[in-house]
């Protein structure tokens, strides 16, 4: 049997960087407590709005694209929320509500209680897996 992996600050799961479905399986059974069904939505809500999607992980952290070269979302878990980010966030109608260090990239935080707009992520999701993403998150930038 493998062993767990490490959770970082706010329960975020140390995960080895890699590509592939099976890396972000390993991310999202790693994800405690109440964030642990709400990350497995969001994966599922992703890959039902953009069913060729690419994944992996980096920077212990889910990322889907549409090249495997650039990335269009990601998310985080912290310990109130789990920061879901848009690379092209700015670039969505409507713009989520977070605004970030990066001019191009937004955030949309999903709390415990209150869950997440379904509809709304829906949109953003497509909106984004269209977009170019953000040249931060390109393969040259830090595969």
């Amino acid at each position: 049997m493998s062993e767990q992996p490490k959770l970082l600050s706010g329960g975020n799961p140390q995960i080895a960087k890699g590509d592939g479905p099976e890396v972000v399986a390993a991310y999202l059974e790693a994800v405690p407590e109440w964030k642990n069904p709400l990350v497995r939505q969001l994966d599922a809500l992703i890959v039902d709005e953009v069913p060729e999607v690419q994944k992996a992980v980096r920077w212990n952290q889910p990322f889907y694209g549409m090249d495997g070269v650039t990335w269009f979302a990601s998310f985080h878990c912290l310990t109130r929320y789990i920061k879901v980010a848009f690379h092209n966030g700015a670039a969505l109608d409507p713009m989520p509500p977070e605004g970030s260090k990066h001019p191009k990239v937004r955030y949309y935080h999903v709390f415990e209680k209150s869950g997440f707009d379904e509809a709304q992520l829906r949109v953003w999701v497509r909106q984004a897996s269209r977009s170019d993403g953000a040249p931060l998150f390109r393969v040259g930038a830090g595969k």
